[in-house]
């Protein structure tokens, strides 16, 4: 499915359409470039996972843990890895286990870790500044 969105707000809301059908275990590869909306994309699926914590990227962490929503939210950031043996290593099969949503940015980078059954939400920039075109397989919304 192919979507535009044109403002920051749109995108969210999107994102919040994605969270609210999400289930325990779901991975989420991101694809998309730097500054196209990732992380505003994730605000929102965290708000339809009914998490009220505000999200940042966590670039510079890796991962950041969201909790108190229906599922968890585990938000990873792959652009400073250099292969998924460094994905295993901060304990990627640890985070499968844990019955929450895994949110992949920079999936590419670990493409080779991801089963081929994860939802795929690619994000780039449309015509305008504001303008996203976003496009989700995997998943019907």
């Amino acid at each position: 499915m192919e979507f535009c969105t044109n403002s920051v707000q749109e995108t969210q809301q999107l994102g919040r359409r994605l969270g609210e059908k999400l289930v325990p275990g779901t991975v989420i590869a991101y694809t998309g470039d730097l500054g196209a909306g990732k992380t505003a994309f994730t605000q929102g699926l965290a708000a339809g996972l009914g998490i009220d914590t505000r999200v940042t990227s966590p670039t510079f962490t890796i991962v950041n843990e969201y909790e108190g929503g229906r599922l968890s939210l585990f938000h990873f950031d792959m652009y400073r890895l250099g292969s998924s043996d460094e994905l295993f290593d901060i304990g990627w099969e640890d985070y499968l286990t844990r019955d929450g949503v895994c949110a992949v940015e920079w999936s590419e980078n670990v493409d080779d870790a991801l089963d081929a059954d994860c939802v795929r939400v690619d994000i780039r920039r449309g015509q305008n500044d504001d303008q996203r075109l976003i496009r989700i397989t995997g998943i019907d919304l």
